[in-house]
């Protein structure tokens, strides 16, 4: 592969993840060769390579197969790999030489880049995401809120991140001087674990309390990690002791997040905890609709039928990224052959994503939605408690897990504390029985199957 081919797998990465982000992570990595179907890139560190790899890999295939190469697997080879392990004294000198400079380079840290696609003008509101949106929006306006830290969670793609780049954002815009430090759990994780290394802790707490916002995404991340939980406590509760405002996301709430200690657990649910839900047909449509605008002001050339917007948003309901990256892989391919976008033509160019954006409802998610439903855990459905309040909700899970799985009764008895398959056609009978006499239960029955299905 040439230097001008990988320039344009850059330019459509760089169109895809904006500006900001493409300088900060993109720029930096060096294409080393091309090897079948596998790209090997050089980085400056390990860190960038897994932050890259794991942010903007699937971009930086697509830019590939724009070019008409299948890469299937990418490999990051630090700069530092061949030397790791090797400190020798003339390192350790200029570690010394460079303390006095530490702690203020560790204050000088910069957040994780923003993305500027990311902003409040820019996300799409519906009923799944209205809550999670206003309650972003009061946290950009400053000043008190009552609700300290404001937590977000849900499935991957549903706008967590599109939300905290927008308070970002919003809330530099309308105070220059606030101090915001946003970056996911692996990064504060791995910005303590470098503390401890160098032994800079008092820079590493400096720098993480004297923040006007503190954002950390995926904080499930720190799940199981002793040390790590210890110090965010204590730099969550120096924070809320300042008044200064914490929005945290996750893919659970507080409580379903497994090795997160209690006390944690507690303190995250102090505020305002969101479920992000799954994008329903409306909310799909209206994203697709701003999203086309954009794509047919950069392709001019390119237009896109509303009937084709319909059968995405019906089609691909696995999450935004997914959906966002096919019209993206859409208009791609129109301009580049030249021909219009037709149903034939999205089928020959998404098939692999139509392919897998078939909707596949697990058990694990019908517990969870059965249980947000009834406000209960997701530990009670499966216990053995017998009290009407549980056994209701429960049989409801089952009969839902019957008709919206291919599991087997054994299969789904066992995902319920290990219960009997007869327990489950008893269920199943049972709840099939009520929807025709009882109103409410068959209500609440299609309820949930429309959420899971949605």
């Amino acid at each position: 592969m040439n230097k001008d081919e990988w320039s344009k797998v850059k330019e459509f990465v760089k169109s895809n993840i904006g500006e900001s982000a493409h300088a900060n992570w993109i720029q930096p990595i060096e294409l080393k060769e091309v090897n079948g179907s596998v790209a090997k890139f050089k980085v400056p560190t390990r860190f960038i390579g897994t932050w890259v790899h794991r942010n903007y890999g699937d971009h930086i295939i697509q830019g590939f197969k724009n070019q008409k190469l299948t890469i299937d697997r990418l490999e990051f080879i630090a700069s530092s790999d061949k030397t790791a392990g090797k400190k020798n004294v003339s390192e350790k000198s200029a570690l010394k030489r460079t303390d006095q400079k530490s702690q203020e380079s560790q204050l000088d840290l910069p957040s994780s880049p923003l993305d500027a696609r990311f902003t409040f003008d820019k996300f799409v509101v519906g009923k799944p995401n209205e809550l999670a949106h206003a309650a972003a929006k009061r946290v950009s306006e400053g000043g008190k809120v009552t609700f300290n830290p404001l937590f977000l969670y849900g499935g991957v793609g549903l706008g967590k991140t599109h939300l905290m780049h927008s308070i970002a954002w919003s809330t530099k815009e309308k105070n220059k001087k606030a101090r915001i430090l946003y970056l996911s759990a692996e990064q504060f994780m791995y910005r303590f674990v470098q503390a401890l290394r160098f032994k800079d802790m008092h820079a590493f707490k400096k720098l993480f309390r004297s923040v006007d916002v503190l954002m950390v995404d995926d904080v499930q991340f720190i799940a199981g990690k002793d040390s790590t939980q210890d110090e965010f406590f204590h730099t969550f509760n120096a924070l809320i002791e300042q008044g200064k405002q914490i929005v945290i996301s996750a893919d659970r709430a507080p409580g379903e997040i497994d090795g997160l200690e209690e006390r944690i657990k507690s303190r995250l649910a102090w505020g305002l905890v969101v479920d992000v839900h799954p994008t329903d047909y409306e909310l799909r449509l209206g994203i697709l609709q701003a999203k086309a605008e954009i794509q047919m002001e950069l392709n001019r050339d390119v237009k896109i039928d509303e009937g084709i917007l319909e059968y995405l948003a019906h089609k691909i309901s696995s999450n935004v990224r997914v959906l966002e990256g096919a019209l993206t892989r859409l208009f791609a391919f129109a301009s580049l052959v030249g021909k219009e976008i037709t149903i034939d033509l999205v089928q020959e160019c998404l098939s692999d994503i139509l392919r897998t954006s078939e909707r596949k409802v697990t058990i694990e998610e019908i517990i969870r939605k059965v249980a947000e439903h009834y406000n209960l855990r997701m530990t009670d459905l499966i216990s053995a408690r017998r009290a009407r309040v549980v056994a209701r909700p429960r049989q409801i899970a089952m009969f839902l897990s019957k008709s919206l799985t291919s599991k087997s009764l054994p299969e789904i008895g066992r995902k319920f504390g290990g219960r009997d398959h007869t327990t489950v056609i008893h269920a199943v009978k049972k709840i099939e029985e009520l929807k025709l006499v009882d109103v409410q239960v068959a209500d609440e029955v299609e309820i949930l199957r429309r959420t899971l299905e949605a």
